[in-house]
C-alpha cells in the first residue's frame, strides 16, 4: 500500500516537473516573440526617423509641400517728365482644381453668377480638363469680385495673384505705348518692341497647402521676383495730348478715314509727340479692332507730294546751277514730256526759283530737275533718309520706296522733283526736314530716351553734313515765304512766330492709276523758323467735302498744335513787333497772367 501511495506520489510530482517546464518554454517563446515585436518597433523607428527620413520627408511633401511662382511687376513706361504712360497693378486671377469642382456641382450656379459665366460653357470646360488640376476661371477680376468668390468657399476654386496692364492716358499715347496680352507679353508698340527690357522675372516661394490647396503656411523663399526695368520716353504727354486733341477733332471735321502727326524736337532728333486716328483705347481688349492697331506714322506709307520739292530745290542750289533769284519760265501753266503732261494751278509765267516753291509749280520744280544729272537729286533724296527705316526700331516700321537713278526716265524724274513715284511715312519726313532746321545733316530719329542700348551721349548732337549752310539759309527761307500773305501755306501761320512750312496735296493711286476726287492733305511746318526748335508733320487721309488742299485740311492742324507746343515748352518768340516801353510793360503783365500770345489759339 505505501509502496503505491510512493509511484503515486513520484508520478505526480513528475507530472508536476513536466508541466513546470512546459510552463517556461511556453514564457520563454512569449518572450521571444514580445521582444521580437519590440526590436521590430524599434527597427521601424529607426527606419522612419533615419533611414528613410528623406525619403518620407519628400513624399509627405509632395502631397502637403509645393513650390509655387511670385508674378513679377513688369516695368514702367513714362514720358520724359516722369509721367506714367504704362503701369501694373495687382489683381486677383480665379482659377480651379477640376477634380475637386467636378464633386461640387450644385455650387456651379452660385459661381457663375459672381463671375458672370455660362453653366453650360463652365461644364464643357471642366469636363475637357478633368484630368489636370488647374484651369483659369477668369482672369484679372476687380477686387470685389474676388473677394465675394472667396467668400462663397466652394471646394476647388482658389485665387491667385497676378498683375494687370494699366494706360493712363488711354488712346492719346496708345500708338506709341502699345499694349500686352493678358500674360503680360507685349504685342504693340513699345510694349513689343522692349519687352524683354521690361518683363521683370518671376520668383518662387515654398508653401504648405492643405488637402482642398489652399495655402496654409509659408515656409521658405526659393527665389525672389525681379521687376522689369522702367523705359523712359522722348514723348512730352503735354504736347502728345494736344496733338492727338487737334488730328482727332480734323479728321472728323474733314470726315477723312484717318491721319497722323508727328513733332520733332529740331535739335536731338527725339519724337516729342506722335498722333494717330483712328486710335484704341488699351485698357479694353475686349474692343479693339485690328485696323485701328497700327501706328501709321511709322507703318503706312503715301507719296508725299509737293512737300518734297524742297529737296529738289536743295538738289538745284547745291549742283551750283540756280541761285534762289534765278527765273524759269513756266509759261503757259503745264509742261510736255513726252506723252505726258505736267500741269500747274494756273499759269505763273518767270518766275524765280525761291517763288516756285512759294507757289508751289510743279512745271517749274520739274524743269529744275530735268537740267540736273540725276545722281545729284538722288543724292539730297538718299541723304534726306528716304527709302530707308528711321532706327527708330519701332515694329512694323516701313523703310518707304526710293528707287535707284540709274533707272530714272524723264518722266520719271519730273514727277519725283514733287513728291511722285517715291514713298515715305511721316515720320521719315519730318526726320528729313531735319535737314533744313539744322546745319544741314540728318538727325537720328529717337523715341526711347532710357533703355539697354541707349546711343552714345558724344555722337547724340552729331549728323553727317548732306547740305550746305548756304543751302539750308536759302531754303529756309524760302519754306518761310509759302507760309506767308499769298503763299499756299498762309493757314500755317501763328502770331509772334516766324513759321517755314510746305504744303502738299497728294492724289492717291489705286488699281487703274490715280483716282479722282481722292486725296491726301499734308503739311510740314518748323518753328521758330529763325532757329527751329520744332518740326511737325501732319498728313489727313482722304478729306471728304469742299476742303481737301494740305493748305486749307493740314496746316490749320498745324497752327493749332504748334502755337499750343511752343507755350507749353515756354520757346520764345521771333516775330514780336517793336514796342514802346510801355506796350513792353503790358505785354510782360499779360503773360505773367497767362494772357496775351499765351491765348492765340
Amino acid at each position: 500500500m505505501n509502496i503505491n501511495k510512493k509511484k503515486q506520489f513520484d508520478n505526480t510530482l513528475i507530472d508536476r516537473m513536466q508541466y513546470s517546464n512546459n510552463d517556461k518554454q511556453r514564457l520563454l517563446f512569449t518572450a521571444l516573440v514580445l521582444s521580437f515585436i519590440v526590436f521590430l518597433l524599434i527597427w521601424r523607428a529607426v527606419d522612419l526617423h533615419v533611414v528613410s527620413r528623406d525619403f518620407l520627408q519628400h513624399q509627405g511633401d509632395a502631397r502637403y509641400l509645393r513650390e509655387v511662382s511670385e508674378p513679377a511687376d513688369r516695368g514702367m513706361i513714362v514720358d520724359r517728365h516722369g509721367e506714367p504712360l504704362a503701369i501694373s497693378t495687382p489683381v486677383e486671377s480665379v482659377w480651379a482644381n477640376p477634380k475637386e469642382l467636378l464633386r461640387v456641382k450644385h455650387e456651379w450656379a452660385r459661381l457663375c453668377v459672381e463671375l458672370n459665366l455660362d453653366l453650360e460653357l463652365l461644364q464643357q470646360q471642366l469636363a475637357s480638363h478633368a484630368d489636370k488640376e488647374f484651369v483659369y476661371l477668369k482672369r484679372h477680376v476687380i477686387p470685389e469680385i474676388a473677394q465675394r468668390v472667396k467668400r462663397l468657399n466652394i471646394p476647388g476654386v482658389f485665387l491667385t495673384k497676378e498683375y494687370r496692364r494699366y494706360y493712363p492716358a488711354g488712346e492719346v499715347t496708345a500708338h506709341i505705348v502699345g499694349f500686352t496680352n493678358i500674360d503680360d507679353v507685349g504685342q504693340e508698340g513699345v510694349e513689343l518692341a522692349m519687352n524683354d527690357w521690361l518683363s521683370g522675372t518671376p520668383g518662387s516661394k515654398r508653401v504648405i497647402k492643405d488637402r482642398l490647396g489652399q495655402i496654409v503656411e509659408n515656409v521658405e523663399q526659393v527665389n525672389l521676383p525681379h521687376p522689369g526695368n522702367d523705359v523712359v520716353l522722348t514723348i512730352d504727354r503735354r504736347v502728345q495730348y494736344l496733338a492727338y486733341r487737334e488730328l482727332k477733332a480734323a479728321v472728323q471735321k474733314h470726315n477723312a478715314d484717318a491721319g497722323s502727326v508727328v513733332i520733332l524736337d529740331a535739335r536731338t532728333g527725339e519724337v516729342l509727340a506722335m498722333a494717330n486716328q483712328p486710335a484704341y483705347n488699351p485698357n479694353n481688349r475686349d474692343e479693339l479692332l485690328v485696323d485701328h492697331l497700327r501706328n501709321r506714322a511709322i507703318t503706312d506709307v503715301f507719296e508725299p507730294g509737293s512737300t518734297i520739292k524742297p529737296f529738289t530745290v536743295a538738289a538745284a542750289l547745291e549742283s551750283g546751277q540756280y541761285e534762289p533769284h534765278t527765273v524759269i519760265d513756266t509759261s503757259p501753266g503745264l509742261y510736255r514730256i513726252g506723252q505726258n503732261v505736267i500741269r500747274d494751278f494756273r499759269n505763273y509765267g518767270p518766275i524765280n526759283v525761291a517763288t516756285i516753291l512759294k507757289k508751289s509749280s510743279n512745271v517749274g520744280v520739274s524743269k529744275l530737275a530735268l537740267s540736273m544729272k540725276p545722281r545729284v537729286m538722288w543724292d539730297v533724296f538718299a541723304g534726306a533718309g528716304f527709302g530707308e527705316t528711321t532706327g527708330v526700331s519701332f515694329p512694323g516700321e516701313s523703310m518707304g520706296l526710293l528707287s535707284d537713278y540709274y533707272s530714272w526716265r524723264k518722266i520719271e524724274r519730273a514727277t519725283l522733283s514733287f513728291g511722285y513715284g517715291l514713298s515715305v511715312t511721316a515720320l521719315q519726313l519730318a526726320r528729313a526736314y531735319t535737314l533744313f532746321a539744322g546745319d544741314g545733316g540728318l538727325k537720328p530719329v529717337t523715341i526711347v530716351r532710357q533703355s539697354p542700348h541707349q546711343r552714345d551721349e558724344s555722337l547724340y548732337y552729331k549728323s553727317e553734313s548732306v547740305l550746305s549752310a548756304e543751302t539750308v539759309k536759302n531754303v529756309r527761307k524760302m519754306l518761310q515765304s509759302v507760309v506767308q500773305d499769298g503763299g499756299t501755306g498762309m493757314n500755317a501761320q501763328i502770331p509772334g512766330y516766324k513759321i517755314a512750312g510746305k504744303t502738299g496735296t497728294v492724289k492717291k493711286s489705286g488699281a487703274g492709276g490715280y483716282i479722282d476726287d481722292s486725296y491726301l492733305s499734308v503739311f510740314v511746318g518748323m518753328a521758330p523758323a529763325s532757329d527751329p526748335r520744332l518740326i511737325m508733320v501732319v498728313m489727313v487721309n482722304e478729306p471728304r467735302g469742299e476742303e481737301y488742299y494740305g493748305g486749307a485740311v493740314a496746316a490749320p492742324v498745324f497752327s493749332k498744335v504748334m502755337s499750343g507746343a511752343l507755350r507749353i515748352l515756354d520757346i520764345p518768340p521771333d516775330d514780336l513787333p517793336l514796342l514802346d516801353g510801355a506796350q513792353v510793360a503790358s505785354v510782360s503783365i499779360d503773360r505773367l497772367n497767362g494772357t496775351g500770345l499765351r491765348g492765340v489759339q
